[in-house]
């Protein structure tokens, strides 16, 4: 058996949408209790979005979404939250434990106040993506035509970041921000979500020089199932169109920096045959068709769990005294 570890999903945004909506098995959700269960995902990644459509980011929607993961996900039990490098052990022991874990798409909704990252970390988000496509009071997205950096408020961001724990996230992020957290980052960076932009010259995917980047920082690449990421000029995308991508990472020296970061829930066009969490078993089994098993294993959870346990933060004495 081969588990899933996926680093992108926008799950939360839906069931924010939709109060109705039951993480169980509601046919809507791509990403649902039942889906990572049929797709034996171990660990799914919750990320809070924010979309534009309902009015001006604010703290009290990020407030809201996280209400929705321990309400109506961790607190039925349906998932365990993952929180501290000492539980990264423990996933995949057991068939009928999943575990999510959670970041922030965008930090629009901060709203430049600092004390809010604090508060998100201790309300369990662990991974921070600093903008969605545009600018916000951090730093330019990648779809801003000026290609700016960080502002001097989103250089103290990554700081605190770092002093507080919280990885941060470079998909979205314009070049010239990705290569300005290279010089300022003191830690390992992730891109959750993202491809290869010689394979598929998209501007939300990877040039080779930041994928050597960051697999210098030891940080991870989540190949992305947006279709439109993965190629471009055709109606159907099919899942053995994501093997140039694997195979120009691992040719960059990046075979240990592969990850999954799907971007299910977030998109309403899929790739033939990856339409919904539960269909992973059929893209393993496509990959083994080309790859030995240890390689594969280490695309699917391997490597992301190698990432987590060394990088998420430790458990407090405090916290395990309790």
């Amino acid at each position: 058996m081969v588990l899933t570890v996926d680093f992108h999903c926008d799950a939360l945004s839906k069931l924010w949408e939709d109060p109705k909506a039951s993480f169980v098995d509601d046919p809507k959700l791509d990403v649902s209790r039942e889906r990572m269960t049929e797709g034996d995902v171990a660990l799914q990644v919750f990320a809070v979005f924010l979309s534009n459509h309902y009015g001006r980011a604010s703290f009290e929607r990020v407030l809201s979404q996280l209400e929705i993961f321990r309400n109506r996900m961790v607190r039925p039990a349906l998932l365990e939250a993952l929180l501290w490098r000492e539980q990264v052990q423990q996933i995949g022991h057991s068939r009928r434990k999943r575990y999510g874990i959670l970041s922030l798409e965008g930090v629009d909704g901060i709203e430049s106040n600092l004390h809010y990252v604090q508060l998100c970390y201790e309300l369990g988000v662990r991974f921070m993506g600093i903008t969605w496509n545009y600018a916000n009071w951090a730093a330019d997205g990648v779809l801003e035509q000026r290609n700016g950096g960080f502002t001097e408020r989103g250089r103290e961001l990554v700081e605190k970041c770092h002093e507080t724990g919280i990885i941060l996230d470079v998909s979205h992020l314009s070049r010239a921000g990705f290569w300005e957290l290279t010089d300022l980052t003191k830690r390992p960076i992730i891109a959750s979500h993202s491809n290869v932009h010689s394979v598929c010259s998209h501007p939300r995917n990877l040039d080779d020089d930041q994928i050597r980047a960051l697999i210098a920082l030891n940080g991870m690449i989540g190949i992305t199932f947006v279709p439109w990421f993965v190629r471009s000029g055709v109606k159907k995308v099919k899942s053995e169109d994501l093997l140039p991508h694997l195979e120009k990472i691992c040719e960059l020296g990046g075979e240990r920096h592969i990850m999954m970061g799907s971007d299910f829930d977030g998109i309403d066009e899929w790739i033939e045959g990856l339409e919904h969490a539960g269909k992973y078993p059929d893209f393993v089994e496509m990959l083994l068709k080309h790859y030995p098993e240890p390689i594969v294993q280490g695309w699917m959870s391997g490597n992301a769990l190698r990432f987590l346990e060394t990088n998420l933060p430790s458990k407090p004495d405090t916290v395990r005294e309790r």
